[in-house]
């Protein structure tokens, strides 16, 4: 005789058909099922550079910038040995920010265009040393003026123009010293045209663009502005950089910046900005970039350090977010953390507790 089975509910089970939980009951079913990864590929390092001498410097240790725990400036060699520590991880690519010694400062930013500067000569010797590491140099007035903003001062104003014809000559500079991408940092109207155009015409159209499409006039990067001594000495940049309060505009730029030649396209600041990165992701098949800016990096490493959230868990947890949102490639401080902790637990990122 054939057995019936019998089921009985128990009275305090809900009668359910769909259980979401069941595919959030064990580490291996959430990791066979999760959306998002983040990977060693993803991380891009930002570096700030240095000249090796100069009053209070040594070119044996790093400077620390008191804002940014365990981030520093570095000199040349010591760079080289930065890059090298990184490639050991998977670190392929980095970020160029050079901070300009005062007496180069002057009101045009001439010292950009110096072919024998501190940026140039950093990228010969990188490209000589590791031809095989992806290089983005920063294309912006910003570090070079001594007013502190990304293009040139006339009458306490920022003229578009006249400032994107010298962003060419600079971008044409790095390209001729082995830059992979040049990354136009300074949100001027029409440089991304301009400067593909200049590449084009003088033999680098291999040389790619990275633009800071939607770039935010935003309160978290008072830290990159103590590593660069760059901040502002007049007014602010938000006849230049974006609304925070506009997300339509962010839809424009990316839309131009694209049309203009842009090979990938960044959204910077990232963690405050995960909506305009997702709209944007799902308006353009190009590549597209957010910067973990140094503000929200500060914050994480300040709140860990008084014990207040656990600062790796929360590492974790905003990458994978910018992730999430639709970044294929994530300019980080956390790179080489994270690098390390990726070593540590392979396969998918899961946080036990996050």
């Amino acid at each position: 005789m054939e057995r019936k089975m019998e089921h009985k509910l128990n009275p305090t089970q809900l009668d359910l058909l769909k259980r979401p939980r069941r595919n959030r009951r064990s580490t291996a079913v959430r990791d066979m099922i999760a959306e998002t990864s983040i990977g060693v590929e993803h991380l891009v390092n930002p570096l700030f550079l240095r000249e090796a001498e100069g009053p209070g410097k040594s070119s044996a240790q790093p400077e620390p910038i008191a804002s940014m725990p365990g981030i520093y400036r570095y000199s040349i060699d010591l760079l080289l040995s930065e890059i090298e520590r990184g490639l050991s991880l998977g670190i392929r690519s980095v970020a160029l920010f050079p901070y300009i010694e005062p007496s180069l400062k002057d009101e045009k930013g001439s010292e950009a265009l110096n072919e024998n500067g501190l940026v140039p000569k950093t990228l010969r010797r990188i490209k000589k040393e590791f031809p095989e590491v992806v290089v983005f140099s920063d294309i912006a007035l910003d570090p070079f003026s001594i007013w502190g903003h990304d293009g040139i001062v006339v009458n306490q104003k920022i003229d578009n123009d006249s400032t994107v014809k010298i962003l060419v000559e600079m971008a044409l500079l790095h390209a001729e010293a082995g830059a992979d991408f040049v990354a136009p940092s300074d949100m001027m109207d029409g440089r991304i045209l301009q400067i593909r155009r200049g590449l084009d015409q003088a033999g680098y159209s291999e040389v790619g663009i990275l633009s800071y499409a939607a770039k935010y006039a935003s309160s978290f990067y008072g830290p990159f502005r103590d590593a660069l001594d760059s901040a502002p000495q007049f007014g602010d940049k938000k006849t230049y950089q974006m609304d925070f309060r506009n997300s339509r505009e962010a839809l424009m730029e990316a839309q131009l910046d694209v049309q203009e030649g842009a090979d990938i396209i960044m959204v910077k600041p990232a963690l405050a900005y995960l909506d305009i990165l997702a709209k944007i992701r799902s308006r353009t098949q190009i590549p597209i970039a957010a910067y973990n800016v140094s503000g929200e990096y500060a914050m994480i490493k300040a709140a860990a350090q008084m014990g207040w959230m656990d600062g790796e868990k929360a590492m974790v947890e905003s990458l994978t977010a910018m992730r999430r949102a639709g970044s294929d490639l994530i300019f980080t401080y956390f790179a080489m953390e994270m690098a390390h902790f990726l070593k540590r637990v392979p396969g998918p990122v899961s946080v036990s507790g996050a």
